[in-house]
């Protein structure tokens, strides 16, 4: 009967995570080496190296001809300057060579013309252009000199970083080895999807959502299934989820009814258990941490919404611990409230929100929903807008930060 009492205790979502990483002292996981190939969205675990100047020499960086600068002086469009053309490897003054985009910068010549500001009459180039010295020429280590530190451990790895380490010349590097996270749905009333259903039966639908927000992380989730509400399936399967990973998620079974069991069988399964049950954060206030044999355990909502956010204010940060991630943060913009919102003083709230441009300006529409199993409410948002727990709403018109989750159209 204590649980139909309802949350006595709401707990502030900081102080929650900061209880939860004192007790679990979360290290960077360790490293593996893998083939540039496979490390897209990967986690750089070691500071890559620059081994050699890029570029490795001078270089064009235009089709043109390359010269001398000051043998370019006086000429414009109205007035041209000729050079003779030359094929030797050396220039001297009065001369030009034709170079394509990227070739070396011949011996003596210090700038390059583009082809479209010349005009090439057999052995001879006229000019209507006048350059500075090393116009259009890639210097040797413009870009990276050796030594540096390319990259730094904690990047996410995306295609612009795979090209500057494949121009190193590395074909592996090392990445933070994936976190395998346990996922488990709880409920009597809970059917895999594609199975029969029945008057009182829903599909489950947490674990798919769950796994994707995981992949997304670069961790690796396992799908342990639907427990019963029963305190016998639920002990067997959170045992198998905790010597088989390095995290256990749960949903449902986390709030105060008669069949939700979960708090009571993780602390029966060893210390310290439960840490915090009840967070003054809207929606998700169900959810709680837990830390088992020495491993964290997040129990999330049965509610989609609910089990969402949980993951979004918890998860997210603790995986990107795990990783060694310099930055967990999502993309921000500023945008400006269509209408006025209210909120519960007391709780953080994670508005749904969906953000239009309107020529320069973004402009912020709260989504409506009734209740955190309101999927369509996540469909139709591309962002939140997180309110503190200090405040009571937000006003129309005023400006705030949105942390987005989807794309952003006209």
């Amino acid at each position: 009967m204590t649980r139909l009492k309802g949350f006595q205790k709401l707990t502030s979502t900081d102080e929650a995570m900061i209880k939860w990483l004192n007790i679990l002292k979360i290290n960077k996981f360790e490293e593996i080496q893998i083939p540039i190939k496979e490390a897209l969205n990967r986690v750089l675990s070691s500071d890559i190296i620059v081994n050699q100047d890029l570029p490795r020499f001078d270089k064009s960086a235009v089709d043109g001809y390359a010269l001398l600068a000051e043998d370019t002086i006086g000429a414009s469009q109205f007035k041209s300057i000729t050079l003779n053309l030359t094929t030797t490897k050396k220039i001297f003054t009065k001369q030009a060579i034709q170079v394509w985009t990227g070739n070396p910068i011949p011996e003596g010549a210090d700038s390059v013309v583009m082809m479209e500001n010349t005009k090439k009459h057999n052995s001879q180039l006229e000019i209507y252009t006048q350059l500075p010295k090393w116009a259009n020429v890639s210097k040797k280590g413009e870009d990276v000199k050796t030594g540096e530190i390319g990259l730094t451990s904690g990047t996410r790895l995306k295609p612009h970083h795979l090209a500057l380490i494949a121009a190193l010349g590395y074909t592996s590097i090392k990445v933070a080895k994936k976190p395998r996270i346990a996922v488990l749905a709880t409920g009597n009333e809970l059917v895999d999807s594609g199975g029969s259903i029945s008057n009182g039966k829903i599909f489950e639908s947490n674990r798919i959502t769950i796994s994707g927000l995981c992949k997304e992380l670069d961790s690796e989730p396992i799908d342990l299934g639907i427990a019963k509400d029963d305190i016998n399936d639920l002990s067997e399967k959170i045992s198998l989820g905790l010597k088989k990973c390095d995290v256990l998620i749960t949903t449902g079974g986390t709030s105060v009814g008669q069949f939700d069991l979960l708090p009571e069988v993780i602390n029966n399964l060893g210390n310290p258990g439960v840490i915090v049950h009840g967070m003054a954060l809207r929606p998700a206030m169900p959810t709680g941490l837990a830390v088992v044999k020495g491993k964290p355990i997040l129990i999330l909502s049965g509610n989609p919404v609910a089990a969402m956010i949980g993951f979004e204010v918890f998860m997210r940060p603790l995986i990107s611990k795990m990783l060694g991630l310099t930055s967990d943060k999502r993309q921000t913009i500023n945008g400006i409230m269509n209408r006025k919102v209210a909120t519960r003083l007391g709780r953080k709230t994670y508005l749904r929100v969906q953000v239009l441009r309107k020529n320069k300006n973004f402009f912020v529409e709260p989504i409506s929903a009734r209740g955190s199993s309101i999927l369509s409410s996540m469909t139709k948002a591309n962002g939140f807008v997180v309110v503190p727990s200090n405040r009571e709403g937000i006003r129309k018109g005023e400006l705030v930060s949105v942390q987005l989750f989807g794309s952003v159209e006209n």
